[in-house]
């Protein structure tokens, strides 16, 4: 069994070919493709956050907005780019959309990738310590964070408040209990996911990953899988970990899903640098009629190790027919390979 949810960048774009044509579009049907979702049995329904790009930001109004909407599936972030955090306000937006959704939230958090802007995260008042990188940055912001959602207090209250307050020190409100377990990490290397499970986070592998060894891309994401779970075991934490994979998977059950994706039945492993020094694997994209995906899927190692599997959605092409892609998965790819 496995929990299947869907991802979305949320991209919006004026062209007439496009269905999600304002930023409006981008929210308001993020909000409906989740209650398609669940109504179709999903698991999830998470989303990408980029700034200073027409794709989706500001996650938390969009997490809360869904959270009134839904009853079941789990709702979440892959992944918010930690460089441009300020934890502690994070603490309370995440607080408050997670006790609107009744403790659905899993939030994915990394630190990030490259940018639409130079240094964006400068623009939001934030820069690095003497001698630190901007990821080192996002990681001591994640720390902070999760410090905080322990619930513990903190802060010195004021002696002569404007409301009475309870004793002692004083914590982020409105504070969620449990959504400090349901914080995950967006791991680019092995390392990172390493240092993911001896924070307690749960991991969140996408469909790009640093190449290490030049392994299949699946191959590789199985390794780091497996080196994470062996470093949250030493670690010794009590909840569970999990670990979600992301996937571009199209079963051709349609005429129009072969005029969409039929010619990325032949797609492979790309690799590239998502920056100057970075060699990076990018994982294939799945397209074929229901018998032939299920043996190409059967085959991804990442996935067999993984509990959750992230489809990534065509958003542009409208609520309707995203909800047939995943529908598709569901109904003629998930119970051939014992996912459902």
């Amino acid at each position: 069994m496995k929990k299947i949810g869907f991802l979305s960048f949320g991209h919006w774009s004026d062209s007439p070919h496009s269905q999600t044509r304002t930023a409006a579009d981008a929210v308001l049907q993020a909000v409906d493709l989740a209650v398609a979702a669940e109504e179709i049995g999903l698991d999830g329904a998470y989303f990408r956050v980029h700034h200073f790009a027409r794709q989706l930001a500001s996650p938390f109004p969009l997490l809360a907005a869904i959270g009134a909407r839904t009853e079941r599936i789990e709702i979440g972030t892959g992944v918010i780019d930690m460089r441009y955090e300020n934890p502690m306000y994070m603490a309370e937006d995440a607080g408050a959309a997670d006790l609107i959704a009744g403790g659905r939230l899993q939030l994915g958090v990394s630190r990030g990738s490259p940018e639409q802007v130079i240094d964006g995260w400068r623009y939001f008042g934030y820069q690095p310590s003497e001698g630190d990188t901007d990821a080192d940055m996002a990681r001591k912001h994640t720390e902070v964070l999760l410090k905080v959602l322990e619930g513990k207090g903190f802060a010195q209250p004021n002696p002569r408040p404007m409301f009475a307050n309870p004793p002692g020190l004083l914590r982020v409100e409105p504070h969620s209990p449990g959504l400090r377990d349901r914080i995950w990490w967006g791991a680019g290397s092995n390392a990172t996911a390493v240092w993911a499970a001896e924070q307690g986070m749960h991991l969140m592998s996408s469909t790009l990953k640093n190449d290490e060894g030049g392994a299949p891309f699946h191959v590789q994401q199985a390794e780091q899988i497996r080196a994470f779970r062996k470093a949250w075991s030493r670690a010794g934490w009590q909840h569970e970990p999990r670990v979600s994979v992301s996937r571009s998977i199209f079963a051709l059950t349609s005429d129009l899903d072969h005029a969409y994706f039929g010619d990325d039945g032949d797609s492979a492993d790309q690799v590239g640098y998502i920056d100057a020094e970075t060699r990076a694997i990018f994982g294939r994209t799945y397209a074929a009629e229901p018998d032939v995906l299920i043996g190409q899927l059967a085959e991804d190692e990442a996935i067999a190790e993984a509990d959750t599997l992230l489809l990534t959605v065509p958003n542009q092409l409208g609520v309707d027919y995203n909800a047939h892609v995943l529908d598709s998965i569901l109904t003629h790819v998930a119970p051939a390979l014992g996912w459902r």
